[in-house]
């Protein structure tokens, strides 16, 4: 009976945590086409995505402070980890991703940066011994050679030394973003995570812009879609409550239950999520190879679920 009741609470704790991967994943993909429609109004990146998460922060605000219920300490207690969330796992990874994309067609930089999962299961089998099966090392490829055919980086594809270091860095950054969302031994709710770290994040981004680190450039021009046109602040409104607010807090709490190597490789189907959203709010339809890109990302993350360690399980 003991056991039975183990096994149904671990079920239960697999969909919750699937189901929040899932919501986190398509709720960043929605972002690109988004933030595509700012831009070709006049918004420069950096200036959406520090707008993106200030206003992220401001929503998670008020939920994080009823979660701490006046426990203080517990912000004390990890002041570490949530500078090291906003100015890494935030700041850092849109900063590196931003100077990549300068340098190199932004399908190759997303390569490089979504081989974060890979990174993450190098650090935990360097730092805590777990080292990877066959059947995760095998979802790792299937991954990577679905990320290839998804984002169509193949076919003259051009890349530049420094673009491929910042690109790097920007990998650096959502490793770090699985890594540290993982951590709940001191009881930080996800949310108070997320909003502290957004907030820091998006201070930084602004400050980064103030100096000429990245473009500043901000448009109160209408955003045109594919057949349609909105108000600036619709598509920011949805950028900061949707895709960064509910993305971060679903995604924290996704880690939390799946664990940062296999939430690392859900989140991959994000990249299949966007070519759905881009097709809706852009018209740009995928291919048939992207389509067997995703059947790829798909079926690497089964195979990493089920070289899961039975502990894990």
């Amino acid at each position: 009976m003991t056991a039975m009741t183990h096994d149904r609470l671990a079920g239960g704790r697999l969909r919750a945590g699937l189901g929040f991967a899932a919501l986190s994943a398509s709720s960043f993909a929605l972002s690109g086409p988004l933030a595509r429609g700012l831009m070709d109004a006049g918004w420069s990146s950096a200036a959406a995505v520090a707008a993106r998460v200030l206003l992220a922060a401001v929503v998670l605000m008020p939920i994080a402070l009823v979660q701490l219920r006046g426990r203080w300490h517990l912000l004390r207690r990890n002041v570490r980890l949530i500078t090291a969330y906003g100015l890494v796992a935030v700041a850092g990874c849109q900063l590196a991703f931003f100077n990549a994309v300068a340098h190199m067609e932004v399908g190759v930089a997303l390569l490089v940066e979504y081989t974060a999962p890979v990174a993450v299961v190098g650090w935990l089998w360097l730092s805590r011994g777990q080292r990877p099966g066959r059947l995760t090392v095998l979802g790792g490829l299937l991954g990577l050679v679905g990320l290839l055919l998804v984002l169509d980086v193949v076919s003259g594809a051009r890349a530049s030394a420094v673009g491929i270091l910042w690109a790097l860095g920007a990998m650096v950054g959502a490793a770090v973003y699985f890594l540290l969302s993982a951590r709940d031994e001191d009881g930080l709710p996800g949310t108070v995570l997320a909003a502290g770290g957004l907030l820091l994040g998006g201070v930084v981004l602004v400050v980064a812009g103030a100096v000429g680190i990245v473009p500043l450039a901000v448009s109160t021009g209408s955003v045109a879609f594919d057949g349609f046109t909105v108000p600036w602040w619709v598509p920011m409104l949805v950028l900061g409550v949707v895709t960064a607010g509910l993305a971060y807090a679903a995604g924290i709490a996704a880690i939390r239950r799946l664990g940062s190597r296999l939430a690392s490789f859900v989140a991959l189907t994000e990249v299949v999520a966007a070519l759905l959203f881009a097709w809706l709010l852009l018209g740009e339809a995928p291919g048939g190879i992207q389509l067997v890109g995703g059947a790829l990302i798909l079926g690497g993350v089964v195979a990493v679920r089920m070289g899961e360690p039975r502990s894990e399980r």
